[in-house]
């Protein structure tokens, strides 16, 4: 088995790429921004991070990356999505803007910015299977959900407690994984080594 650490891009778009870098170097990925289309050859997996999911997608269109991301993710590149990025990797949308597109690859349906606006912003325990010692403290902000997942998914994590119990919040189907929160913004990189291990094909 080789030892070279694999290349992990964070689409550098918008939202909390550094963070997502950070994370990703502290479990012994290699890590960088990806912009251009081009640099999706340079890559194992990439990391699709938070932000505004209207936004990344009116950026992808304009940057010519949503065609090319949707070729790689389809011909199995591995992807890892927090919060837009969930929406982002969805097949479907609920509450979506007019004409809103998504890369897809993931058979879900996620609503948008279903746990409320901003000030709505929380933290809270999950559970995620694959995700060993204990659950990790998981942070909403704007957050979607996922209403339901078809055969080809499975949901990994679920809201434990309170009127929001039972909300799908993590999804794994094959190569791609997908959470409603960010884990980058806890110091907490279990979920990162997840993302890592499936991209060595470990997990």
């Amino acid at each position: 088995m080789s030892s070279v650490p694999p290349t992990i891009g964070v689409l550098a778009l918008q939202g909390d790429v550094r963070e997502h870098v950070r994370a990703l170097e502290s479990v012994g990925a290699r890590a960088l921004a990806v912009r251009r289309p081009d640099e999706l050859d340079t890559v194992d997996g990439l990391v699709i991070p938070g932000g505004e999911s209207t936004t990344m997608w009116r950026l992808a269109v304009a940057f010519d990356i949503l065609e090319p991301l949707r070729k790689h993710i389809a011909a199995g590149m591995p992807a890892y999505g927090t919060c837009a990025g969930m929406i982002m990797l969805a097949d479907r949308i609920e509450d979506g803007a007019p004409g809103q597109q998504t890369i897809g690859g993931i058979d879900m349906t996620v609503r948008r910015n279903a746990f409320g606006r901003q000030v709505d912003s929380f933290e809270a325990p999950v559970e995620v299977t694959g995700v060993d010692g204990g659950p990790v403290e998981a942070v909403f902000i704007r957050a979607p959900w996922v209403e339901s997942v078809g055969a080809a998914a499975r949901a990994l994590g679920h809201v434990s407690r309170g009127e929001r119990a039972g909300r799908i919040v993590a999804v794994r189907q094959g190569g791609l994984l997908a959470t409603s929160f960010h884990p980058e913004l806890t110091g907490d990189a279990r979920i990162h080594r997840l993302f890592v291990d499936m991209v060595k094909g470990q997990a």
